[in-house]
């Protein structure tokens, strides 16, 4: 081969060869990119300026509510936890707001008057707004304020506090028909833990103050009520952020700012461990709010309970799967329909009952005056029971407490008396009165408190001290004996080791 030939050729021959991995290394490292980007997000690729659009177009159907009342508000759904030694580290933003900074008008006249700050955001070109209920419970008069320092009067449309929801609509002028900016509300069952998320809110006051972070884990139970399933978010949150959007990078709400873990001193600000309501809950009663004024639910009329190790056991369960049934209300519908005490509740209208915090949920969401079926477990045995489900309403508990004999369980308990019967308002003189329970024992240890009423052992109805004092000196060391007490209006089972 000519000289002249190679010298042009191999110039070309060392370049192609050059070339063609780093070709191949480029077109890698794209797929690569690419794979990244979806995993962000599956419909918008994520961009340096992806928050600051957020936060520009979400920012004006994001408000200010403020309120002024007569007198004190009344207790917020956080304010008295149900499992107090687990939730007191719970705080309602705008409760916590209100020990901070004293309301506009307070201190004047006779009457004092309180006022604050919480959040709230548009849901309609109309001027409807939703906020939680503990920012406007008690509320005389209520003020919104959108971006741009408009400030409005609003009303109150609906309340829900069990789930601590409230919608309000804006007062216009005469003549005022101009539409409100809003926001779109998304799918809170398809979030993901480790989705972005961005909140909106005013904290400490500070308007329309924008926050970013992730989502933490989902279906959150922190005690608050029956309804339990929040959102954990690490994006900062802090009192006044209460009511606010809690937005995914779709630019849609996914949650609605409710409760933090808040940390020391007297801001009692953000430690990264914030709750929202999903955002399909609210969408679930909102047309109760608009058209009632308030949610209605459907009511099935017994007590539940979490079913431990030693009450599957006791029980003769194969699983922990269900709601145990501690107690049935008379003439309710589960006690019309022939649900007794200690059933296991595997299967409600068709859809499973894995554990006792689902059975409430599944029940609320359930259209009154119909008829359902209900699987039970009784005796080892599935039991099929159609269920007419009534309408929910509100009630009262009471707690007994009492005074007064020792056992190896290391709980003190006495008979109980006519006149402590009606001192404690209980509405029986059968059982054992739990008035002491030491730390460390075996009673203490499995949750039997004072006050709590034993009505039964190992499934036998106990009626006063001789009773339980012979029903205890024949169960050996060692065994777990299952226990029915009465506390504050109903009735659990509770499994004790005998030590």
């Amino acid at each position: 081969m000519n000289f002249n030939v190679i010298k042009m050729v191999l110039p070309w021959f060392f370049l192609v060869g050059f070339c063609f991995p780093i070709s191949f290394e480029v077109k890698n490292n794209s797929y690569l990119l690419g794979q990244a980007l979806a995993l962000s997000s599956e419909s918008m690729p994520f961009t340096s300026n992806l928050f600051v659009d957020i936060a520009k177009q979400q920012n004006p159907a994001v408000v200010s509510v403020s309120v002024k009342s007569k007198a004190p508000k009344a207790q917020g759904r956080f304010k008295k936890p149900r499992r107090p030694g687990k939730n007191e580290q719970f705080r309602d933003f705008y409760d916590k707001f209100f020990r901070q900074q004293p309301g506009p008008g307070q201190g004047q006249g006779n009457v004092p008057r309180r006022g604050g700050t919480g959040s709230g955001f548009l849901i309609d070109a109309d001027g409807f707004i939703l906020t939680n209920n503990h920012v406007v419970d008690g509320a005389d008069e209520i003020f919104v304020d959108l971006d741009g320092n408009k400030q409005y009067t609003a009303t109150l449309i609906g309340t829900d506090p069990k789930t601590d929801l409230a919608l309000i609509k804006i007062m216009r002028e005469d003549g005022d028909n101009t539409p409100f900016p809003f926001l779109s509300m998304g799918n809170s069952d398809k979030l993901e833990v480790g989705e972005w998320v961005v909140a909106i809110g005013n904290p400490f006051g500070l308007s329309h103050t924008v926050t970013v972070g992730v989502v933490s884990a989902k279906g959150r139970n922190i005690g608050a009520g029956a309804y339990d399933e929040f959102i954990q978010t690490d994006a900062s949150i802090n009192p006044g952020n209460s009511g606010g959007p809690l937005i995914n990078i779709k630019g849609e709400v996914i949650g609605i700012n409710t409760a933090i873990i808040s940390g020391g001193g007297p801001g009692g600000g953000n430690v990264g461990i914030g709750f929202a309501i999903p955002v399909n809950m609210a969408k679930s009663i909102l047309t109760d709010l608009r058209e009632k004024g308030k949610v209605t639910r459907g009511w099935l009329g017994v007590m539940i309970q979490k079913i431990t190790p030693d009450l599957a056991k006791s029980f003769s369960l194969e699983n922990k799967k269900g709601a145990l049934v501690g107690d049935v209300i008379p003439e309710g519908p589960a006690a019309k329909a022939g649900i007794k005490r200690g059933d296991v509740i595997i299967e409600f209208n068709g859809q499973e009952v894995s554990n006792m915090e689902q059975l409430p949920k599944i029940v609320a969401h359930t259209t009154p005056d119909t008829d359902v079926n209900v699987v039970v477990v009784r005796d080892g045995k599935p039991v099929s029971i159609s269920v007419h489900i009534a309408i929910l309403k509100d009630g009262e508990q009471k707690i007994a407490r009492g005074e007064a004999s020792e056992d190896p369980l290391g709980m003190e308990g006495q008979d109980i008396t006519p006149e402590l019967a009606e001192s404690l308002n209980l509405d029986s003189e059968n059982g054992v009165l739990v008035s002491n329970v030491a730390q460390g024992q075996s009673a203490a240890e499995a949750g039997i408190k004072r006050g709590d009423v034993i009505t039964e052992i190992d499934r036998k109805p106990i009626s006063n001290m001789l009773e339980y004092t012979r029903s205890l000196g024949t169960i050996k060391k060692g065994r777990t004996v299952l226990f029915l007490v009465k506390r504050g209006g109903t009735t659990i089972y509770i499994a004790v080791k005998i030590k």
